[in-house]
């Protein structure tokens, strides 16, 4: 039996940790959930699946919450305070974080020092701190388990091969919802437009990102640091059937590919199971009615952020944490209808250009880094 928390667990991935948990009852226990304020889904989850502890990131949310399981042993916790709480439970094996954004940062961090493996949906995580999170996993003997399909498409690819073999990674991407459209198109495109994934159903925030292909650029970025890569060896192709989840090119020109129907639940169970296999209901891939895989080279003048992303990296130090900041907050901007969709790579841009860059980062060093990105953007839009 394998003790799991789950931080977010009332989002996208969270939900559907927990759907594998349920087919697999016998393997896991939940023994910590966190939400950031959907306490009638967490009340939902902790009636089922019974945890020691949950934590609410809304301190009003928390204390209803706990008012609502008085007739429960769960204990209820809030804020960051009650993130580090869940994922750092003596009982707890693995830790999911699922959250989305700079908060799933500490967390992870305190987890890892207390030598608990991590299933990584977290995307800022490497892309804020990389560096410090895997010399800390190193040096803890803890493993970076990737949940995100692209990432665990390459780690299931590279199994029984080293760093020295590999000559490129290609990490693929279903070009979002605006895959073709021109730069003046997509000019005054809606909130509800940019939502509309053709293939994964996800979260607002990464709904988003997708759309500005700022979800590749911080998955480029994430994979430098989870494989150890350069920014020569990674590359992105557009494959909107979304078919092949990334592929490995070694140094003898074979390509492995990890191919599927999209199913979060796929990379989800792997990373939970890891390193066995577990057979599952979900839908098996048939080719016959797949047919045809296309693919096409990302639009970097249409998509600016996705180059962005790739500047970032290659100026490195500090400048991926502010990338990261920025788009966090002009996402949000975003989806409350206060900038246009073009405005989000604007204030990207213009918050790198006015960066000084740091080079020796520690955790404080970052979030106040982190910090500075985010009101720099503010002070420009609000």
């Amino acid at each position: 039996m394998k003790n799991i928390s789950i931080l977010g667990s009332t989002g996208s991935i969270g939900t559907q940790t927990l759907d594998v948990v349920r087919s697999n009852k016998e393997k896991f226990s939940v023994v910590g959930l966190s939400a950031n304020s959907n306490i009638d889904l967490l009340e939902k989850q902790i009636n089922e699946f019974h945890p020691m502890a949950v934590a609410v990131m809304n301190e009003q949310k928390a204390l209803e919450l706990k008012k609502r399981l008085k007739s429960t042993k769960t204990k209820v916790f809030h804020g960051l305070d009650g993130l580090i709480t869940i994922a750092t439970l003596s009982e707890v094996d693995l830790v999911v974080t699922s959250v989305v954004g700079m908060i799933g940062l500490i967390p992870t961090i305190k987890a890892i020092r207390c030598k608990k493996n991590i299933a990584l949906a977290n995307k800022e995580t490497l892309v804020t701190a990389g560096e410090i999170v895997m010399k800390e996993a190193k040096e803890n003997g803890v493993s970076i388990l990737p949940v995100d399909s692209e990432h665990s498409a390459i780690f299931q690819s590279l199994m029984g091969y080293t760093l020295k073999d590999i000559g490129r990674i290609l990490l693929t991407a279903s070009g979002g919802p605006f895959r073709g459209w021109s730069p003046d198109a997509l000019k005054d495109v809606t909130v509800s437009q940019a939502l509309k994934h053709p293939k994964w159903n996800m979260g607002k925030k990464i709904s988003i990102d997708s759309a500005t292909l700022m979800n590749k650029g911080l998955e480029v970025i994430e994979a430098k640091w989870l494989f150890d890569l350069s920014l020569e060896q990674i590359d992105v192709v557009v494959h909107p059937q979304s078919i092949i989840h990334s592929m490995v090119e070694y140094k003898d020109s074979s390509v492995i590919a990890q191919m599927g129907y999209p199913d979060m639940r796929v990379p989800i169970q792997f990373a939970l199971t890891y390193p066995h296999r577990v057979a599952n209901n979900y839908k098996k891939l048939n080719l016959f009615e797949v047919a045809t895989l296309t693919f096409e080279k990302p639009d970097l003048n249409t998509f600016p952020c996705l180059k962005l992303a790739y500047d970032a990296l290659e100026l490195g130090k500090s400048y991926p944490t502010v990338l990261n900041a920025a788009n966090e907050v002009l996402v949000e901007l975003f989806i409350k209808e206060k900038i246009g969709f073009y405005d989000i790579p604007k204030g990207i841009e213009l918050t790198l250009e006015k960066h000084n860059i740091e080079k020796d980062l520690d955790l404080d060093k970052i979030v106040e880094i982190d910090r500075w990105a985010r009101n720099f953007v503010r002070n420009i839009f609000l």
